[in-house]
Formats: C-alpha cells, sequence, structure tokens
C-alpha cells in the first residue's frame, strides 16, 4: 500500500510532509526566502554522531543532502541516487516552489517590473533565485562527499544551470530588480617606496 503525503504550509512558512513511520524525526532544509521540515524514520547511528563543532553551512548542507535522500525515497517509482540525473533535480526544484515565499509577477500583472508593488496581486510565490543557486551548490559538493563521482554529479548537469540562468533572468524582469554580480574594489597598491636622492651638499 502506498503512502500517503499531506502538505501543510503554516503560518511560519514551514512544509511538513508525513509519512505513516514510527517516532518520525524532523529532516529539515532550509532556504534563505523559506523553510521545508521533511518527517522521515531515524536516520542510522553513524550519521547522528557527528561532531559538535560543523559550521553552520555543514549543518545545512547535511540537512538538505537527507532531504534529497527522502525525495528520493518517496518519488514514485522510488529513485536510487546512482540512476539520478539532471532531470530529477528539475523536479526536485520545481517540487520546493510550492513552499516559495518570493512573489513572482506575471507579465499581464500590472507590477510586472516594479521593484517595490504598492499594492497585493495574485501572481504566484516561488522560491527565490539565490536560494536555488545556494541550495544546489550545496548538494553538489554534497553529492561529491558522499562517493559521486564529478563527472556523473546530475547538481551540475547542464540542465540545472541552465534552469538556474533562466530563473534567475526571468525573476530579475518580474521583480525589476539586478542579480548583476557587483564587482569587488580592488584595493589601490601600495605606495612604491623610490630611493631618495643624494644630497647635494657641497665639502
Amino acid at each position: 500500500m502506498e503512502s500517503v503525503q499531506e502538505f501543510d504550509i503554516s503560518n511560519t512558512n514551514t512544509a511538513i510532509i508525513t509519512t505513516p513511520t514510527k517516532n518520525p524525526t524532523a529532516l529539515t532544509m532550509n532556504t534563505s526566502s523559506t523553510s521545508t521540515t521533511v518527517l522521515s524514520s531515524p536516520p542510522s547511528s553513524s550519521s547522528t554522531s557527528s561532531p559538535s563543532t560543523l559550521s553552520r553551512y555543514e549543518t545545512q548542507k547535511r540537512r538538505d543532502w537527507n532531504t534529497f535522500g527522502q525525495y528520493l525515497r518517496n518519488h514514485r517509482p522510488p529513485l536510487s541516487l546512482d540512476r539520478c540525473s539532471g532531470a530529477h533535480v528539475l523536479e526536485f526544484l520545481r517540487y520546493l516552489d510550492q513552499f516559495g515565499k518570493t512573489k513572482v509577477h506575471t507579465q499581464l500583472c500590472p507590477f510586472f517590473g516594479h521593484p517595490n508593488p504598492p499594492a497585493p496581486c495574485p501572481c504566484p510565490l516561488r522560491q527565490a533565485w539565490g536560494s536555488l543557486d545556494a541550495l544546489i551548490g550545496r548538494l553538489r559538493a554534497a553529492f561529491e562527499e558522499n562517493g559521486g563521482k564529478p563527472e556523473a554529479n546530475p547538481f551540475g548537469a547542464r540542465a540545472v544551470r541552465l534552469y538556474l540562468r533562466e530563473v534567475r533572468d526571468s525573476q530579475a524582469k518580474a521583480r525589476g530588480i539586478s542579480y548583476e554580480k557587483k564587482k569587488r574594489k580592488r584595493p589601490p597598491p601600495p605606495p612604491s617606496s623610490l630611493p631618495l636622492p643624494p644630497s647635494s651638499g657641497t665639502a
């Protein structure tokens, strides 16, 4: 019998996926615009014995990796990591859009291209490009850290890069903002120390 999944989005922008498992524990994936909580069966003892000195990035990367693994197990039919492709990564990113909190105006919306709309509108909420880009970066690193080969990394697939670029460009136009990276100003070079000219004093 297939497990029944229930989706509940609360006022705290948290989506809970409930599966009929005993003693579920929460696995949380945070993006900058939303927080997704996935309930799964308890992890093995090997995954819980982690050093207490993990950085915030490493902790988030582990949560994202666990959540993606849970997504593959809940996939119909279930997918193994070695059969995961860039197309499945795109499915995962589109799946996350339902938990997004970033307003993306359509071309028919009067606020299309307006960075600060003066009134609400019925345009859809999506995951922000910056959140998806950071998420893919963490999952790409986690894939190789867990034994995946760089040349077979689905998170680095060309289709994923093109999708992220399309999301960036479309959201920039719809929201009237620019995602261009700011060039860092190089500090001025230190003044060169020239040798002092010899004194012109007379003997």
